[in-house]
């Protein structure tokens, strides 16, 4: 019943996030047809990419991120799995050694903790065991993070759970564009890669350039983007959290506030090379999550600014917006609660800057 829930709360996000004109005009594409055209590109370009997981073939995936494939591709490249995580990792494991590229999807990476050891243990250290001599290119993907309404074992992010291993590239895409490019990349990489999607942006539609549906084209792994140019202080959020962030950019702006906003795609590699050149610009840093305070991304992203020469730029303490440090709660205004609102991030936000608001406001006039 619960995984039969999971698949509905799927088909629930249909809203458009950009309204500007600009963003009309542009072409639009879902992350549902981004991840789905990257699938579709790929296993035709290569025949040692399959994918494998549960209800993917026969059924068009639980989120229908594999629709079609199937039929087109036949039961050996898209194949359906017993619910059985730790047996199909394996098997996906197995034949990434063996030469092959699978795609092995998780129906949300809670359901990955049945087969952590094969992560970890089997795909994430092979290459360094073997001396470099057993690649295992392998993508395992799914949704992750806070859903809707499916309480405290099924809205894990799993970022710095896996971000903490060494041997994995781990991958937070937020809109289409990093959808189809990072996944593209993933597959295309020789190394296991942890793909992290969100269901609540499925059914979202956003704009795309052109070349964005170019049959080679690629998101590369480990690099940030820029989603919104400003110079009083940094955002820096992955997955939906960045959605959260342009929102609260859009609301200080009217406060004469100019944030940047950036957009981290890879949280192991972590880019901070960008994170850097941003903190120096604006000399104030907000991390923004979804996941748990404690050990999590934005904590590694203040060790890192610590441990660099960036530190001295700073003329503020870090702050950390991040998921309540509680198990998420199944009443809808308390799960409303445990994940950042627009409303916290403007507050830390003024918080940061605390007497320079007025002056950053006087500024920017």
């Amino acid at each position: 019943m619960l995984r039969t829930r999971l698949i509905q709360a799927a088909s629930s996000a249909q809203r458009a996030f950009s309204t500007s004109q600009k963003a009309l005009a542009a072409k639009q594409m879902t992350v549902r047809d981004a991840l789905n055209s990257a699938l579709d590109d790929e296993l035709a370009r290569d025949d040692r990419v399959f994918i494998l997981g549960e209800e993917v073939a026969q059924y068009d995936g639980a989120y229908k991120v594999s629709r079609g494939l199937w039929k087109k591709y036949g039961d050996k490249r898209v194949i359906d799995t017993p619910i059985t995580e730790m047996g199909f990792a394996g098997i996906a494991v197995g034949a990434a050694m063996a030469g092959l590229r699978p795609v092995c999807e998780f129906m949300t990476w809670n359901f990955s903790m049945q087969a952590i050891d094969h992560i970890i243990n089997s795909a994430a250290k092979t290459f360094y065991m073997s001396a470099g001599a057993v690649n295992v290119p392998i993508v395992f993907r799914g949704p992750n993070g806070a859903a809707s309404g499916v309480a405290a074992q099924h809205s894990q992010c799993f970022a710095a759970w896996y971000a903490h291993c060494p041997g994995l590239k781990v991958l937070s895409p937020y809109d289409a564009e990093d959808a189809r490019g990072l996944l593209k990349s993933a597959i295309r990489d020789p190394d296991p890669v942890v793909f992290l999607e969100n269901e609540l942006v499925y059914g979202t539609a956003f704009p795309v350039a052109d070349n964005v549906a170019d049959k080679d084209f690629l998101v590369p792994i480990g690099k940030a983007k820029v989603m919104r140019p400003g110079k009083d202080i940094t955002l820096v959020a992955h997955s939906k959290a960045v959605e959260t962030s342009l929102l609260a950019a859009a609301e200080l702006a009217k406060k004469g506030i100019e944030a940047e906003v950036i957009n981290l795609r890879s949280i192991r590699p972590l880019d901070t090379a960008t994170i850097f050149a941003s903190v120096r610009k604006t000399h104030h840093l907000v991390t923004v999550e979804n996941g748990w305070p404690q050990h999590g991304v934005g904590a590694e992203i203040c060790a890192r600014i610590m441990e660099d020469q960036t530190f001295f730029e700073l003329d503020a303490p870090v702050w950390r917006c991040a998921g309540v440090d509680v198990p998420m709660p199944y009443a809808k205004t308390l799960e409303a609660h445990a994940l950042p609102r627009v409303q916290d991030l403007v507050e830390a936000t003024l918080k940061v800057l605390g007497g320079k608001v007025g002056k950053a406001a006087a500024a920017n006039k």
